[in-house]
């Protein structure tokens, strides 16, 4: 079976900067990594989201940032800071779930609108020097929602398109359904992405059996829990216990510094940013050593924790 591209699905909160370029640097394995959505919040950009895409800050292959945006006006506003920042592709978030954002038609909550996608996306057609992808999940309500869609996106020259099937009233919860995905890719006419549920090495092979013409597979929670997931992929082997731990403690190592060298708010701060680090990571590996990590009230008391997981035999 031919190899597929990987891509590393952007995470608000968990896959910033430091995240990515010590995962590529210890890790690698990825095709494209995506910066976590830039949004307009109170009529202008977040510092945190201008210095995340900026390139000096970025040290990975491929970078592709995204936008979320409910019309076509702040679209092009972000846009335009993508277009300053230098870069020549971008990704429409049309997938996102929270019902903060979705509710005013951001991410999946514009799906069940077609005329409001319809001019979302007419930024596509007015920046032709920008190659656009769109990420999106099969509706907001129900799965019919992509397909009165698709002949919108398929009149578009569109790089690709990534697919979570699920809805977003959904959010993460209950199964994928695959069959709302294969009649999404029976009118799809660009290269398209799976994005969901991929856990580990046999679920992108079952995935890419049950669907040959993929483009490429997208994966976000499982790299967070595995971060060896997409290197394990294109290596087709599992790393060894200790190969694995020696890597992770690497690359914690590397984000610790990264956020230590930057973040101003004292080490309770620190302390709530790495504990993310942790959130999904390992969900097999000793319980005892994971609570006493989450559950560390100063940094003193984290590091002991730390030590003692990546001091396990």
């Amino acid at each position: 079976m031919q190899q597929l591209p990987i891509h590393f699905a952007p995470l608000q909160g968990y896959t910033e900067a430091f995240y990515r370029n010590a995962h590529a640097a210890v890790f690698g394995g990825i095709d494209t990594y995506y910066t976590p959505f830039v949004r307009i919040e109170k009529e202008s950009f977040r510092n945190k989201d201008i210095r995340e895409i900026d390139f000096a800050n970025n040290h990975v292959p491929h970078l592709v940032p995204q936008l979320i945006a409910p019309s076509a006006e702040k679209a092009e506003t972000i846009l335009s800071l993508f277009i300053e920042k230098g870069y020549g592709e971008a990704d429409i978030n049309l997938g996102c779930p929270f019902p903060i954002l979705a509710k005013r038609h951001n991410g999946s909550g514009i799906l069940p609108y077609p005329e409001e996608v319809k001019t979302l996306l007419g930024i596509v057609v007015k920046y032709p020097q920008i190659r656009f992808s769109v990420k999106m999940r099969l509706g907001w309500e129900n799965p019919e929602e992509c397909l009165a869609i698709a002949p919108l996106l398929n009149d578009l020259p569109l790089r690709q398109v990534t697919m979570h099937p699920r809805l977003g009233k959904q959010q993460y919860k209950g199964d994928v359904d695959l069959k709302g995905f294969a009649a999404f890719q029976s009118v799809c006419k660009h290269p398209l992405i799976y994005n969901g549920d991929i856990k580990r090495r046999e679920d992108i092979l079952r995935i890419q059996e049950q669907f040959p013409m993929l483009a490429g597979i997208m994966i976000g929670r499982g790299l967070l829990a595995n971060p060896a997931l997409a290197l394990e992929y294109k290596e087709n082997r599992t790393l060894s216990a200790d190969e694995m731990r020696n890597k992770l403690h690497s690359m914690h190592t590397s984000v610790y510094s990264q956020y230590a060298a930057q973040l101003e708010g004292g080490e309770g701060q620190l302390l709530n940013k790495m504990k993310t680090f942790w959130e999904y990571l390992a969900p097999e590996a000793d319980r005892k050593s994971l609570k006493a990590i989450h559950k560390s009230g100063t940094l003193q008391k984290y590091n002991q924790a730390v030590l003692s997981f990546f001091g396990q035999r």
